[in-house]
């Protein structure tokens, strides 16, 4: 009787299975099988993704499919294959997935989450530009960052011989320098309700990929109850009514045709569309003003906090940047962007913390416009893209040392500063990072600073550094102390 109830058991579990199962489309990438709704889920690591991402490229490929739930995803894990989608077909591969809760969250408006099309292109256009050209105010991006850099330096002044966690300053920081491109202002560092919003920025940065995220993704029918995911959109409407909080203050107090930042300048760019019929409204600028301040502030943290890491736990190199700074700025008060020409050494240090920062391993999914192919497969229209960036930056062949911390990576045989193809931290192609110049300036500026004023040292009683990352949305070092020393005759 039990045999015949188990045999009946396996039978209708099969019938189910056959039912449902998930057959790939034509000639599409190879990959694992996949169990009907949940896909491939089951073999992500859920802690650390990235690990299953890379044993599956060895078995694969470097372009294999998985299927997240029942929607299928194509894998780029390697420098090759990604600029082949993202810049040599980047019209084909430039769309967003709409099924995702971080494109419900943010309904799909501004620049990153919107979809390939003529509105997301004038409103890219348009932030670059702004970003770019920021010398039309009464101060340019360089002098706002400068800025930062003092309030900075007064921080770990209060901190001198003494351990200090170094996330919420960073934090503090890089939101500090974004608002003050966005908003026009500062917010003091102990301002409660400024605190209150980097911790909100950063519990939404984690919500977008957590569980929940996958599980509203591929059971559509929950997106109803009052589960965790929630959460999510409470924290996003928090952050845009602030944000429109702030465009209503410009609106009372601005002066059309003399920006003082990108608000303005937005507002005066829909003064001079008004009668031509355009995509410039109110929710788009909330829109983009949120891509800025949420993307603008976790990378260039977690990025600092990863050079401050590397630094302090390898000083030869850390003295090796102070000589070549000290060397080029001399009794010179404040650097400038441009002295990086004159330090190839401090500019590889910098862009090698970036390779193993790796903050944003996955990027930022994208989704194809039309049939296409890549490396001989076909991969159908509305196809989920993972651009796997991570793949790139530790890519064997394309790195003198690829699972190491080492600044010869983007220094040639003569000393000079290069920058390998497969550098890639903000993407490639049409949708690469808005904030790419803004985050060199920030990261190149701050640091030098910092360098020359402090020697960041590892306090010998936390024992051994783990250099191992938290993933989530945006990829960040375990939480760490620094002993901060004044160098002497420091007098800035």
């Amino acid at each position: 009787m039990l045999s015949s109830l188990l045999l009946l058991w396996f039978g209708v579990f099969l019938l189910l299975f056959f039912l449902f199962r998930v057959r790939r489309p034509k000639n599409f990438p190879p990959g694992p099988t996949a169990l009907p709704l949940l896909g491939n889920l089951l073999e992500l690591s859920p802690h650390n993704p990235l690990q299953s991402f890379d044993k599956l490229a060895k078995r694969y490929g470097p372009v294999y499919s998985l299927y997240l739930g029942p929607r299928p995803a194509v894998v780029l894990a390697s420098q090759q294959v990604i600029k082949e989608a993202l810049v040599t077909r980047a019209t084909e591969f430039a769309g967003r997935p709409d099924h995702m809760m971080v494109c419900h969250v943010t309904q799909c408006k501004g620049v990153v989450m919107a979809d390939y099309g003529p509105k997301w292109q004038e409103h890219r256009r348009f932030a670059l530009t702004t970003l770019r050209n920021f010398g039309m105010g009464k101060r340019t991006m360089e002098e706002k960052i400068l800025e930062e850099t003092r309030h900075i330096c007064a921080e770990l002044e209060k901190h001198a011989g003494r351990s200090m966690d170094p996330e919420h300053l960073f934090h503090y920081a890089a939101s500090d320098i974004i608002c003050s491109v966005i908003f026009g202002s500062r917010f003091e560092y102990d301002d409660p309700y400024f605190k209150e919003l980097i911790v909100m920025i950063q519990e939404l940065t984690k919500l977008m990929f957590d569980p929940w995220a996958i599980i509203y993704q591929i059971a559509p029918f929950i997106r109803s109850l009052p589960l965790p995911f929630k959460r999510a959109f409470n924290l996003f409407h928090l952050i845009k009514e602030h944000i429109f909080k702030v465009i209503s203050e410009h609106k009372d107090s601005r002066v059309s045709g003399q920006p003082r930042d990108l608000i303005d300048c937005y507002l005066d760019e829909m003064e001079k569309r008004a009668d031509k019929g355009t995509s410039f409204d109110d929710s788009q600028l909330v829109a983009i003003l949120s891509d800025l301040l949420i993307a603008g502030t976790d990378t260039t943290s977690n990025t600092l906090r990863t050079a401050t890491l590397y630094l302090m736990t390898h000083p030869h190199i850390q003295e090796r940047c102070y000589q070549e700074i000290d060397e080029v700025l001399g009794s010179r008060e404040q650097v400038l962007f441009e002295d990086r020409q004159a330090m190839p050494y401090v500019q590889a240090v910098i862009h090698e913390a970036q390779r193993v920062a790796d903050t944003t391993p996955m990027g930022m999914f994208h989704t194809t416009t039309a049939d296409t192919h890549i490396q001989g497969y076909s991969v159908p229209k509305g196809t989920m893209i993972i651009p796997y960036l991570s793949s790139a930056l530790r890519e064997e062949g394309q790195w003198k040392s690829p699972h190491d911390f080492n600044p010869d990576n983007f220094l040639n045989e003569r000393g000079e500063f290069v920058k390998p193809d497969a550098f890639m931290p903000f993407s490639t192609g049409s949708r690469m990072c808005l904030g790419e110049g803004l985050a060199r300036m920030e990261l190149f500026l701050i640091l030098v600073t910092l360098l020359r004023r402090f020697r960041l040292v590892w306090p010998e009683e936390r024992g051994v550094p783990d250099y191992s990352m938290v993933f989530s949305a945006t990829q960040a070092p375990k939480p760490f102390q620094v002993t901060v020393h004044l160098r002497g005759g420091m007098n800035y």
